[in-house]
């Protein structure tokens, strides 16, 4: 049986879940690539892969920032005022290779509010499917 003949819409959307996750956390991985992949075999699927990829990565882009609001901290005024200057609007970039897991873990150490937090990072992450999967369209 060919390999594409596995990946069923049901298939392919629980594996570009898995990979949008795993993409935000600190494993290393590119989520863009199943997703491009995925609507390429299933272009159906663009609304539904759209939101799978945005809600993974931003879990594990959660996933990061609740495992750096663990690490113990001494929060000095230059951190607070880091904190306050950039604060959870920088989390718009949570999604660029490399920085975007060092700002989700900096959110999360310095505790930050984490609803805020969320709603600018799936935000960011949104607006990066969304001009993949119009690209593809």
């Amino acid at each position: 049986m060919p390999f594409a003949d596995l990946l069923t819409p049901a298939t392919g959307l629980a594996g570009l879940f898995i990979a949008s996750f795993l993409a935000a956390t600190l494993l290393p991985g590119g989520s863009e690539v199943a997703l491009v992949a995925l609507l390429g075999l299933h272009p159906e699927q663009a609304m539904a892969a759209f939101a799978l990829a945005t809600l993974g990565n931003t879990l594990g882009g959660m996933t990061t920032y609740g495992m750096a609001r663990w690490l113990p901290q001494k929060l000095s005024p230059e951190k607070s005022a880091l904190a306050v200057r950039w604060g959870p609007p920088i989390l718009l970039l949570a999604w660029a290779p490399i920085i975007g897991d060092a700002l989700c873990a900096a959110a999360g150490w310095l505790r930050l509010s984490w609803l805020p937090c969320t709603l600018w990072m799936a935000t960011g992450k949104a607006a990066r499917y969304g001009i993949i999967v119009l690209a593809i369209g």
